[in-house]
């Protein structure tokens, strides 16, 4: 079997380079840190990100970038959004000629508002990436339990190549050509289980909770859409499945943050309680300026945003959202690929 490297030590990272090491691929996963990477192999396990799931012995933890990268046929990216460009950049000089890059962070770039892989077609062009993306939390792929995700890219020669490398009985993987629509689904699910968690943070039941994913997910597709993605995708994988995992789990560090906002706690002692990365905070950002730009209404984002970034009481966005003017529910997608105001 080949080589594989896995860039980016935490929970996701790990999980993956287990499944595939366990594929016998010869696995190297990438950390910046030799302390932390040494700690990683003389534990047998990532204790920090991932405990409790062994390291098979095809997967070995390293720091040195150039080791990782040496003839490697795939490159798996799995650092934090906002870190996707300058990783990119740090690679370049060492990716093997014609190695398959697979992403799968989750986000959009907050200075540029462009998508992953417009980033990484920036800073590597000509290179052939897949966005491998969909409801999947680390802790249950490292322990195998059945999950179902999506390989976007649109070539479905390369699309069908990771399918490939990542397929196995307990990790099922279907391709996709909508990379938009991929893309948009995995960032923008984030902001709306951040919503789903002050709900959570503020006491309220159920119901709120369906009403903001169910509304959350017309926002998502009213923004892909005005942005070139395909209507369908956002009812598949990477769009309704991906919301559901993440606004109804404790697994996600989302809707962790989302809870302790909810509770009253301010952004940044949020962020340092949750201890990882949270990626609904940046896009909440990227995704009111996108929409303003493209003049899409985004109410629950627009509430999300002021939350997050002007000191807004939760409690009073919850009222300003069902105060709104009557509207209706079934929303259709003009032949122009707009989608229609929520009026």
């Amino acid at each position: 079997m080949g080589k594989v490297a896995v860039l980016g030590a935490g929970s996701w990272g790990t999980a993956l380079a287990v499944l595939l090491a366990k594929k016998n691929y010869s696995v190297f996963l990438y950390g910046r840190s030799k302390q932390e990477t040494e700690s990683i192999a003389a534990a047998g396990q990532n204790s920090r990100y991932l405990p409790g799931v062994k390291l098979p012995s095809a997967l070995i933890p390293t720091a040195d970038l150039e080791q990782a990268l040496d003839r490697s046929e795939l490159v798996v990216l799995s650092v934090p959004s906002h870190a996707v460009r300058e990783t990119a950049r740090r690679i370049k000089p060492w990716l093997p000629k014609g190695a398959l890059v697979v992403n799968t962070a989750k986000g959009i770039e907050q200075e540029s508002f462009l998508r992953l892989t417009q980033v990484l077609g920036e800073e590597l062009p000509g290179i052939n990436t897949v966005v491998l993306s969909g409801p999947s939390h680390a802790e249950e792929v490292g322990r195998s339990v059945p999950t179902a995700i999506v390989a976007a890219c649109e070539r479905q020669d390369l699309a069908e190549a990771v399918q490939e490398y990542f397929m196995e009985p307990s990790f099922r993987v279907y391709t996709n050509p909508d990379v938009i629509g991929v893309e948009l689904g995995g960032a923008l699910k984030n902001v709306i289980a951040l919503c789903t968690g002050m709900a959570d943070g503020l006491g309220f039941g159920d119901n709120s909770k369906a009403a903001l994913m169910t509304r959350g997910l017309t926002e998502i597709g009213r923004l892909g859409v005005a942005m070139g993605a395909q209507p369908l995708t956002f009812s598949g994988l990477t769009g309704v499945g991906d919301l559901i995992v993440t606004c109804t789990s404790m697994h996600s560090r989302n809707r962790r943050a989302g809870v302790l906002l909810g509770q009253g706690k301010p952004l940044a002692e949020v962020l340092d309680e949750v201890g990882m990365v949270v990626e609904g905070a940046r896009t909440t950002q990227a995704a009111y300026f996108l929409a303003r730009k493209l003049k899409v209404e985004m109410p629950i984002v627009e509430q999300a945003y002021k939350i997050l970034f002007t000191g807004a009481d939760p409690y009073q966005a919850v009222k300003d959202l069902m105060q709104r003017g009557r509207t209706h529910e079934i929303e259709e997608v003009a032949i122009n690929h707009n989608w229609k105001s929520d009026k």
